[in-house]
């Protein structure tokens, strides 16, 4: 009888250490192997830093970046019912306390957002949310530890004039117009 009493009390303990919100990380989870996303993972070796001369900036900046995880939906004529739900639910897990939006670009069905986990100079992730109709939506996940926005501002530099392998970015292609 005490036995059973202290196995409830665990389990119990355990069910409500859970966390049954959704998130982000949750929401990639359960998409990434779902045929209407296009899922793609890059990490910090994506950038060809040995043939470029950093700055100190840039070197930060590249230090504090782990990987970046993109989710794209595929709008067309025979998903929009599909677009707006799963559009919606990303809002959604956006508006969560967690995620401090920083921009907001556009209004209505088109638009951007920027959001952030952390606190302002200790930044654990960084979310872009792109939507338009004719297209669909992404998500980008930039993770990385102790980031601000002027890494960020110097990972787009980088990004911008090392030699990126496209290869990993092929199956985006599709979604720019």
């Amino acid at each position: 009888m005490r036995l059973t009493f202290y196995i409830a009390v665990f389990v119990s303990l355990i069910l409500s250490g859970c966390n049954n919100e959704p998130t982000l990380q949750k929401y990639f989870v359960e998409n990434s192997g779902n045929k209407d996303f296009i899922q793609v993972d890059l990490s910090s070796s994506l950038i060809n830093k040995d043939k470029m001369k950093l700055t100190p900036e840039q070197k930060t900046a590249l230090e504090s970046f782990d990987k970046m995880n993109i989710l794209a939906f595929k709008a067309d004529s025979t998903n929009m019912k599909q677009y707006e739900a799963e559009s919606q639910k990303v809002t959604n897990i956006l508006k969560n306390k967690e995620y401090q939006q920083l921009m907001k670009i556009g209004s209505g069905k088109d638009g951007a957002t920027v959001s952030f986990v952390g606190e302002e100079d200790h930044i654990n992730e960084f979310v872009f949310f792109a939507k338009k109709k004719e297209n669909g939506f992404a998500v980008v996940r930039i993770l990385g530890n102790d980031m601000n926005p002027n890494n960020i501002m110097n990972m787009i530099s980088l990004l911008k004039s090392s030699n990126i392998n496209m290869d990993a970015l092929k199956p985006l292609q599709g979604m720019i117009k």
